[in-house]
């Protein structure tokens, strides 16, 4: 018996010493907060508040990634976004719509559930969005929410990107927080990559959104 809680043991104690290095060096986990109602409408369809997700550090975030930055003006905030352009870039944003340097993300359909829920981060009232799939600078299909009809619609943007910045968009199209409200984000400061979703703000019996790659 003795033999069998030391092998235990020594099992427990390499298993946490290589999840406290990963976590150290390549990924950790963080939970989407649910009080910040700009960031929570900004990320869906993709993600909710609520959710536990996996971060990679292992290598730069690159164009289409969805990445977890602070906020250039308020560096204790964090922004979740996609990086749809990168410096000397000339970006466009004219609604749902994003080009660069004269070249449109394509739309590749609608989302396998067609529409979502989210709650308008003004008013607190509930929006029924449409969702549909985009190919972000030839990035594998990630989740966008579509505009509605009956609400403002956010501001167009057309501007160069500064050297040695990233431009982000947030995947939900109608209720941004993205660089049209804080501008360019430091390439410096954008060093992880939202990659994995481990339980969904519907917690662990929430199986379709559990343990679910994020693109």
């Amino acid at each position: 018996m003795r033999k069998m809680f030391r092998f235990l043991f020594w099992v427990a104690l390499i298993v946490g010493s290589v999840i406290g290095v990963a976590r150290l060096t390549a990924i950790r986990w963080w939970r989407v907060p649910r009080d910040d109602k700009y960031l929570t409408a900004s990320i869906s369809p993709s993600l909710r508040g609520g959710d536990l997700i996996l971060l990679s550090r292992l290598t730069k975030p690159t164009m289409g990634d969805l990445v977890l930055c602070p906020e250039p003006n308020h560096p204790e905030r964090v922004v979740i976004g996609r990086i749809v352009a990168q410096g000397r870039d000339d970006v466009e944003v004219v609604g749902a719509d994003v080009s660069r340097n004269g070249r449109r993300q394509v739309t590749e359909g609608n989302c396998a559930a067609r529409t979502f829920i989210e709650h308008d981060p003004e008013t607190g009232v509930q929006v029924e969005q449409a969702c549909s799939m985009e190919d972000v600078n030839d990035h594998s299909a990630s989740l966008r929410g579509e505009l509605v009809s009956t609400a403002p619609r956010p501001k167009d943007v057309k501007t160069t990107v500064p050297e040695g910045t990233f431009w982000l968009v947030s995947d939900n199209r109608q209720y941004p927080y993205d660089s049209r409200d804080f501008g360019p984000v430091p390439r410096d400061s954008c060093t992880e990559k939202i990659f994995f979703r481990l339980v969904s703000a519907g917690g662990f019996f929430d199986a379709e959104a559990r343990n679910q790659y994020i693109r």
